[in-house]
């Protein structure tokens, strides 16, 4: 019989004890611990290469292998001014483009899915498609919550048409009861994330246009205020935000405002000021998130001359 070597058993014991130290205090990830992505303001169309640069975006995000992702509104170019069958084409080729997603989309509607509101899209208001039913026709409801992993996520219809020719930023009644209705059954310790196109908190206005001036009522949820406060007593985290093609984070609370520049940038035209064409990307380790602005690479191809 081979005798085994009293180096070569110390070998052996030194090398399991290695491995399992190596193994043992490898960090595990946590149970409630995830990723997703915000995206806004894709505007897609089959002009100005949008396509080819959503596209882009949709392989960048599925490489980071997200959770799910969340749209932040404004998924097509517009559909307020336009012909039912250009609206109808956006709203397809949206679909068809977004599938290429790997993992679970959320839509949150912005104002250019609304059909048809303004009159020069010579919209019938009787069409089935009117208005917000174009976007619930595909969608579904246009707010609604969801749950992963511990934390609840509310997406809100922040878009109110006022019947002339115009549309402001407003979370309507109906919805304010719903929000009521789902915090009641909500542990007050659950964190809580808000997706909403026109954002609830903004200094877009003071910050471009000068510290005194106003927000006008189509730049953000005229009453916010009293929406957020709906979450007193819980534990609202986060509330993302599209609409103003910008990148900015207001902290009031505990609670973070962020609102997420555009997909599009500037209407895929360049950037939107200092703003590249982007997405955020959310890292969330328990209680707690971290966030960063991803720059997706799309370069705009310059339009010669001849053209």
């Amino acid at each position: 019989m081979k005798r085994i070597q009293a180096s070569q058993v110390s070998l052996l014991a030194m090398i399991f004890i290695i491995s399992f130290l190596i193994t043992g205090f490898k960090k595990k990830p946590k149970e409630n611990s995830f990723s997703f992505v915000f995206m806004t303001d894709i505007h897609l169309q089959p002009e100005e290469n949008a396509v080819t640069g959503f596209r882009k975006a949709i392989d960048v995000i599925n490489s980071l292998k997200p959770d799910f992702v969340i749209t932040g509104g404004d998924q097509i170019m517009d559909a307020l001014a336009q012909r039912h069958s250009r609206a109808d084409s956006l709203y397809n080729l949206y679909q068809e483009t977004s599938r290429n997603l790997k993992m679970p989309v959320y839509n949150t509607m912005g104002n250019h899915e609304i059909y048809g509101i303004y009159k020069r899209s010579g919209a019938d208001s009787n069409h089935p498609d009117f208005g917000e039913k174009m976007f619930e026709n595909r969608f579904g409801k246009s707010y609604y919550s969801f749950d992963h992993k511990g934390w609840k996520f509310m997406v809100l219809n922040s878009v109110e048409d006022t019947g002339e020719d115009r549309y402001i930023g407003l979370i309507d009644q109906k919805q304010i009861e719903w929000i009521k209705e789902e915090l009641k059954k909500t542990d007050p310790r659950t964190p809580i994330v808000l997706s909403t196109h026109i954002p609830l908190m903004t200094i877009y206005t003071q910050r471009y246009e000068g510290t005194t001036v106003a927000n006008r009522p189509g730049l953000v949820i005229t009453n916010g205020k009293e929406v957020v406060d709906l979450f007193k007593g819980y534990n609202l985290k986060l509330v993302l935000q599209g609409h103003l093609h910008t990148v900015e984070e207001i902290n009031v609370e505990g609670i973070r405002f962020i609102t997420g520049g555009a997909v599009s940038s500037g209407w895929w035209r360049g950037p939107n000021r200092e703003f590249e064409e982007g997405f955020v990307l959310v890292k969330v380790d328990g209680n707690d998130f971290t966030w960063e602005y991803v720059d997706y690479g799309w370069v705009v191809e310059p339009v010669s001359a001849g053209n």
